[in-house]
């Protein structure tokens, strides 16, 4: 009786027990699913002890060094673009306090890379075209001596760059960019204002000899002096205004111009050959 009793007792206590170990090895299981579906890193940081939280992203995935030095870099962008566009606007505004007084410093910035060719506020917007033409005294050997009629120059960049997806910029600024050269250094009676003055003399007159030089009408001639004009032709109003203004052109005749063998398109090479056979000439003595 005894011995029975007591295997019933041992077989209860061995049931107990596998089944509490059943239970905590399925409640174990369960949390690790349950873990495991959070995701990587918060299992890892719940088997570490630590608290949960996202990871950094942009600058702040950097170490502190790397943080610095982008955010002085983005400092300094930031800042030369404010300048930048604070000089551009002072360039193009109307004249006022501030260009009087830093005109100097706003040029030093935008010349030559950030050159502006129009104004905002424009109070009065060009309503006219100027365009640039040239005659020529030549010597021929059939026809002596003769002046040429004048060529418009302007016309034959404006044929160019017609119809052309990618011009030139000499074609676009070349003649604009000499006149407005030869103008700001001369006086009214066409008198040179110093070293300037003689420089936009010579360029005009190199321009005038590489375009004519192409000119298959003036081919064989020795061209001998040169005269160049400037024709300022007023915008006609539209069909539908009322305006009524003068269309009728206004004229600039520069004054004629000898022509040296420097001015020559091969003027440079021939310069460059005469001196060489010069040195020759002196050697051999």
């Amino acid at each position: 009786m005894d011995a029975d009793v007591e295997r019933d007792i041992g077989a209860d206590v061995e049931t107990g027990v596998g089944t509490g170990v059943g239970a905590v090895a399925a409640a174990d299981s369960a949390a690790d699913a349950v873990e495991l579906s959070k995701g990587p890193n918060t299992a890892v940081q719940g088997a570490q002890g630590g608290p949960a939280g996202p990871a950094g992203s942009g600058i702040m995935a950097l170490s502190l060094p790397y943080q610095v030095v982008a955010a002085v870099a983005l400092a300094v962008a930031g800042v030369f673009v404010c300048v930048h566009l604070a000089m551009v606007f002072l360039h193009v505004a109307p004249s006022n306090t501030l260009t009087k007084r830093h005109g100097q410093a706003v040029d030093d910035w935008i010349y030559p890379e950030f050159e502006q060719n129009w104004k905002l506020f424009a109070p009065n917007p060009l309503q006219q075209n100027v365009s640039v033409e040239v005659r020529a005294e030549v010597v021929t050997a059939g026809d002596g001596r003769r002046t040429t009629g004048w060529i418009d120059l302007t016309a034959q960049d404006a044929a160019a760059i017609r119809h052309n997806p990618l011009p030139s910029h000499t074609q676009q600024n070349e003649l604009r960019r000499a006149v407005d050269f030869y103008l700001n250094s001369h006086s009214d009676d066409d008198s040179p204002n110093g070293t300037r003055g003689h420089l936009s003399e010579e360029y005009m007159r190199r321009i005038a000899m590489l375009r004519l030089d192409g000119l298959a009408s003036l081919e064989g001639a020795d061209v001998r002096r040169v005269q160049l004009r400037a024709v300022t032709r007023p915008v006609p109003a539209p069909r539908w205004s009322t305006e009524n203004n003068d269309v009728t052109p206004s004229y600039r005749d520069l004054p004629w111009w000898k022509v040296t063998d420097a001015d020559r398109p091969d003027g440079a090479s021939r310069s460059r050959t005469d001196a060489a056979g010069q040195s020759r000439g002196e050697a051999g003595r």
